[in-house]
């Protein structure tokens, strides 16, 4: 009897589904891009791997990191050297260029490591990159400067101050920021994005308006009725500025109309209806090209209805810009 007992334990154990190795969802369905946006790392050691030797290490003489930003390009650092790209993630496949090589499976993602495996043209058997995550001063990348933005908050909530005031002590630099945004490719750079959403609610807004200028200084002022105002300033380093302004440009901004506006009667009509809509307008000039996007209704009210149809680059550009003005506010 306790032999019988043993027997159906094991076969139970050994053919029960829930009880079966299981794949990561992640490498059944593909990875989610969100998981790489934002990230930086660094390589570690390439690993053969059918035979699972380590065929290489960084070291002192060889220091390698990616950067994967927001706006789905690269940058990488390879002794000493920049480079740039697009990525995208196809199911469980990384799209990137390193090493005459612009696909990798992705094996292993998740908060603290990274595993890339490749396949060389007539090479027998796999190869593994191997990185693990670093913070941004740990990563010879410039951090962005609207991540650690100089908050001056024009409130009574003086504790929210307090709450960033080392992220402003790790901002702080011998160099003054102005001269430090001269160097780039001299192209003179205005950024406005003013209104957008409703007024109304508990709270309304007031005022919601974002400016930065040619040498990199970002100003975002923002009102409310119970709120009062509150007014961010920071630099973004004109190589992070320069670099947005080719993602506006491959957005297709300049080509957009002047305005976009209502096609159907139900959007008219909510033009009278409360909360008001707030026209939304963006002003961007870069170089010798200027131009001015007005949307007559933008955002989702509780109907969750996008009542004026416009490109979704428009929205992409909208959301990096407010990403700039509100991180770490």
């Amino acid at each position: 009897m306790k032999i019988f007992k043993i027997y159906t334990l094991l076969i139970f154990t050994l053919f029960s589904p829930s009880l079966k190795a299981q794949k990561p969802a992640d490498l059944l369905w593909g990875f989610d891009e969100r998981k790489l946006v934002e990230t930086k790392w660094k390589y570690n050691y390439t690993l053969q791997k059918e035979t699972n030797t380590i065929l290489h290490k960084a070291d002192k003489d060889y220091k390698y990191f990616l950067y994967f930003r927001y706006d789905k390009t690269y940058q990488q650092y390879l002794n000493g050297q920049f480079s740039y790209g697009k990525w995208r993630i196809d199911g469980n496949n990384l799209l990137y260029s390193f090493q005459e090589i612009d696909s990798f499976q992705i094996v292993q993602l998740d908060k603290g490591s990274l595993t890339l495996e490749f396949q060389r043209p007539n090479a027998l058997g796999k190869y593994q990159y191997h990185f693990s995550r670093v913070s941004s001063d740990q990563s010879p990348f410039i951090k962005p400067a609207y991540e650690l933005p100089d908050i001056i908050v024009e409130t009574k909530a003086k504790k929210r101050a307090k709450r960033h005031s080392w992220l402003r002590a790790l901002f702080t630099r011998k160099v003054k920021p102005e001269r430090m945004n001269i160097v780039g490719n001299g192209k003179y750079i205005s950024i406005e994005l003013v209104g957008g959403g409703y007024y109304g609610g508990m709270n309304p807004v007031i005022r919601d308006f974002i400016h930065i200028k040619s040498n990199g200084r970002l100003i975002k002022e923002f009102k409310s009725k119970k709120g009062g105002l509150q007014v961010n300033k920071t630099y973004i380093p004109r190589v992070e500025l320069e670099q947005f302004m080719e993602y506006v440009e491959s957005q297709g901004f300049f080509e957009m109309k002047r305005i976009y506006d209502c096609d159907q009667l139900y959007c008219s009509k909510r033009k009278k209806q409360n909360p008001k809509p707030i026209p939304l307008r963006l002003v961007i000039a870069y170089g010798n090209k200027r131009k001015i996007v007005t949307v007559t209704i933008w955002g989702l009210d509780k109907n969750k209805v996008n009542y004026v149809p416009h490109p979704k680059g428009l929205d992409n550009i909208i959301y990096a810009i407010q990403e700039m003005g509100n991180r770490g506010s």
